[in-house]
């Protein structure tokens, strides 16, 4: 038994100090990045506002897809449309403004029979949609040897696509799956609204840390890391990009759009985690006797179209930048000093 007593830190532990800025407006502030990949053709450049719409089943829909490439983000479609679903649905309307396509494409793993039918479906779709650029491998527990020669399985059957791999926490692992072959690393172990990892099994790590450790060792590899989980409100969307993540994705602030996919009820809008009772009900019969349910499901108020959601995503983290001086996206991490609080919002009215 060991104990790492240094603290770690959430994105409700900290502010971010303003600075003296030659920003006069947030529209002069530039979102946009342009991104080139280790192991990919130097001429292949993804350029676009890095946030992206979560590959859980509910947000991770063709028509959130839809909505986020008119703001030149991304979704991760969720794994369990099928081909005929893929082939009806997948269009030239999903292509940002550099006429790249806004869609990942989300796969997982299981044992060697879901293996091959996942790879065999993964096969189909991506030789027929080629403009797909980015697969999402998307596992709970990034930290199995089995994981990572999964990575280097995908990475040698498409060495044309960007791959997102994950989710792990720490410097070492983001570093392994860096090495078999992942371009970004998704990163998060319980932070998100509707997961209990944390509770159910005592696993986690603080995200805030999480990005600034995670990005550290991935940068320099040549990699990338997606934070994925525990953005609240536009203000942690900025902290996250603050810490140093490339790209940010996004779930429970999307659960409550015209675009997400659960069900309307006279309590809300349905909503639950992927490991969930209600999703393993859904996708897999039931919860299987060794395991434990590790999400929940929740009800959340109606907030129309995505848009107004990624507006107030975007105009934040626009004023966040006008705040500290960083006149791209990219600027930001370099412009961003983090003082701990014991308090950040005054919640008197709430």
């Amino acid at each position: 038994m060991k104990i790492q007593d240094d603290i770690k830190l959430d994105f409700a532990d900290v502010l971010i100090l303003p600075k003296r800025s030659n920003l006069d407006s947030r529209n002069q502030v530039q979102l946009h990045r342009e991104f080139q990949f280790k192991l990919l053709d130097k001429t292949f450049l993804w350029t676009g506002v890095p946030i992206m719409a979560s590959n859980m089943d509910t947000i991770g829909t063709f028509s959130m897809a839809d909505a986020m490439h008119r703001h030149d983000a991304m979704c991760a479609v969720h794994k369990y449309y099928t081909v005929d679903e893929w082939d009806i649905n997948m269009s030239g309307w999903m292509r940002n403004n550099a006429g790249q396509c806004s869609v990942v494409y989300t796969m997982g793993m299981g044992d060697s029979s879901k293996n091959f039918q996942e790879i065999e479906k993964a096969e189909r779709i991506l030789k027929k949609h080629h403009s797909v650029n980015f697969i999402c491998i998307d596992v709970a527990n990034g930290y199995t040897q089995k994981f990572v020669k999964y990575v280097e399985t995908i990475r040698g059957l498409f060495p044309d696509k960007v791959i997102i791999a994950g989710n792990v926490v720490t410097r070492e692992m983001t570093e392994a799956l860096i090495l078999a072959g992942a371009n970004i690393v998704k990163i998060g172990i319980g932070p998100g609204s509707v997961c209990t990892t944390r509770k159910v099994a005592g696993v986690g790590y603080p995200q805030l840390s999480c990005i600034m450790e995670c990005a550290d060792a991935a940068h320099g590899l040549g990699g990338y890391v997606l934070s994925d989980g525990g953005c609240t409100c536009p203000g942690d969307v900025s902290k996250a990009f603050g810490a140093g993540a490339d790209f940010v994705m996004i779930g429970g602030m999307f659960a409550g759009t015209d675009e997400a996919a659960g069900e309307l009820t006279d309590e809300g809008k349905e909503f639950y985690g992927m490991s969930s009772a209600a999703a393993m009900e859904k996708h897999s019969g039931g919860v299987a006797t060794y395991r434990a349910a590790e999400g929940k499901k929740v009800f959340v108020p109606p907030s129309g179209p995505v848009d107004g959601v990624m507006q107030q995503v975007l105009g934040g983290v626009r004023s966040t930048c006008t705040y500290v001086g960083a006149a791209r996206l990219k600027d930001l991490p370099k412009c961003t000093t983090f003082i701990r609080v014991n308090r950040q919002l005054n919640n008197i009215f709430t």
